[in-house]
Parts: C-alpha cells; structure tokens; sequence
C-alpha cells in the first residue's frame, strides 16, 4: 500500500512537471522563432530534453516500483538509479550543444563580423514566463524526490532548476540586447554560452553519484557509522565487523558479521538478528536489506 501511494505520488508530480514542459518547449520555440533569439531556441532545446527526462522518469519508476520476482531477487531499484543516469547525460549532451552553437556565434560576431539578429520582446516574455513555472516545478518536484525518497525525481526536480537558470540567463541576454542596441546583440549567444555550463555541472552532479551507485559503492562512512552504532545499542552483541554496503535504488543494503556468547542458544540469537533487523529497518527504511552473520566469541576474544 505504502509504495502504491509512493508511485502515485511520483507519478502525478511528474505527469504534471511534463504537461508544462510540453506547453513551454511549444511557446519557447516559437517564440524564439518569432523573436529570432538563439538564446531562446537553446532554452527551448532545453525544455524539450526535460519532457523527455519526464517519460524516463514515468517509465522507470513505473519498473522500479515493482516487488521483487525470480529475475530479481533484489527487486528493481536499480532502475531508478539508471534513470537518474540517463538523466543526467541527457542534460550533458544538451549543455554540450548548446555551448557549441553558442561559442560559434560569439566566434563569428567578433572574428568573422557576422551580424546577429536583434531578439524580439516575445522572447524576453517568454523567458519571464519560463522561470516563474519553471521554479515552482522545481520545489513542488523536489519536495515530492525527497518526502519519497526518489533519486529520479530528485533528479529531474534539478533538471527543471536548471532550466529556470536558463531561462534566467537567457531573460538577462535577451533584455541587454535588445535594450543597448546593435553592438550587444552578442549578449544573446553569451547568455546561452553561460547557462550551458550551468547545465554540465548539474548534470555530471547527477551522473557522478548515480554512477557509483550502479559500481556498487559504499554507503559514506557516516551512515556507516550510524549502522555499527546501531548494532552496538543490543549489549548481547559483539564487535560487528566485516561490514559491507551498498544502495539498491532508493534503499539500503547492509551485510555484516557480529558475535554473540558462544553458549548463546541457536534461538536466541535468532531473536537478536531480529532485533538488529528491526532497528536497522526503523532507522533506515522498511525495504533496507540486511545479512546478518553470527559467530560465537572464541575465549579471550571479543
């Protein structure tokens, strides 16, 4: 019940985050056409990446909520990381783009005298209006990744971020051109030139994490810390060591050796890895996987 909710939840947000990314890449276009801005039209290149990222959320998060099967003995989380991945390459090849088709511009108005179209007010509109919606996506989404616990969502939430910053540097050179005349034109390519490394550093914060997940990374030692400190609060239990973790998705997995008393009976020392099991799970989510290994403390030994 909990994850149908859970899938509910971040089904709606982004249903709703790609209706409006559907409806601004349109407007964007046109009024980068209209306006002859190719600030304007790389924002809108922009917006068209982030309804895609929009269907891979849709998609994979569909996948990633479902239960574990006999192809999956560990579920499917893993799949919401690979979207996170997706992600965040999709937005660095986009940022590539436009800093390419940007650099070009800026290198033929200076060194080649190409002259450069004056952008129209439409699209200075355009971009106003593209960084109120655009934020507003960006907190209701975020607000959602993280109450949820999604890495995709949280993902695109800053895929949306990224594209208000856009639409902020496309606004702040659409406006210099068209207010200080002919020689600032440039001003309109720069815009785009800055707001695509924007883009690259947001993505590759995504890809980085989202690929260490996927190598099967260790958790940071924090956690780590917080795990043994956890295990240690049961006085039974002795010297956990070995301990060895990872993400799965959004979840945790934890596998780890501990000792009890040797004359410790089979039973109770069920009942302690239930124990360990139980708080682990409070602490750190129902779906957390746990291994718990259990060996009996050799005399003289802890």
């Amino acid at each position: 019940m909990k994850e149908s909710i859970r899938k509910k939840r971040i089904m709606a947000v982004t249903l709703a985050g790609s209706f409006a990314n559907f409806l601004l890449l349109v407007f964007k276009f046109i009024a980068g056409m209209w306006g002859h801005s190719s600030a304007m039209i790389a924002d809108a290149v922009h917006s068209l990446s982030d309804f895609v990222t929009d269907v891979i959320v849709l998609l994979f998060i569909n996948i990633s909520s479902k239960p574990k099967d006999k192809g999956h003995d560990y579920g499917h989380g893993k799949y919401e990381t690979l979207a996170t991945t997706i992600i965040g390459i999709v937005l660095m090849c986009v940022g590539a783009g436009l800093f390419w088709d940007g650099a070009n511009k800026i290198f033929g108005f200076y060194f080649k005298g190409e002259q450069l179209e004056s952008p129209g007010k439409v699209a200075f509109i355009a971009a106003v209006v593209s960084i109120v919606i655009k934020e507003a996506l960006y907190r209701l989404t975020l607000y959602v990744g993280k109450k949820e616990n999604s890495q995709a969502v949280i993902a695109n939430a800053w895929h949306h971020r990224s594209d208000a910053f856009s639409s902020i540097g496309t606004a702040a050179g659409i406006g210099g051109a068209i207010l200080l005349g002919d020689d600032w034109r440039v001003l309109d390519p720069i815009a785009a030139l800055v707001v695509s490394v924007l883009i690259v550093k947001v993505s590759f914060q995504l890809v980085i994490p989202a690929i260490n997940d996927l190598l099967e990374k260790s958790l940071p030692s924090e956690i780590e810390d917080e795990i043994l400190s956890v295990i240690n609060e049961t006085p039974e239990v002795r010297n956990p060591h070995n301990l060895c973790t990872r993400r799965i998705g959004n979840d945790f997995a934890i596998e780890v050796h501990i000792r009890v008393d040797g004359q410790t009976t089979v039973s109770r020392a069920h009942e302690l890895t239930k124990e360990i099991e139980n708080k682990l799970r409070l602490k750190f989510g129902p779906a957390t996987h746990i291994v718990l290994h259990v060996e009996p403390i050799k005399e003289g030994k802890e």
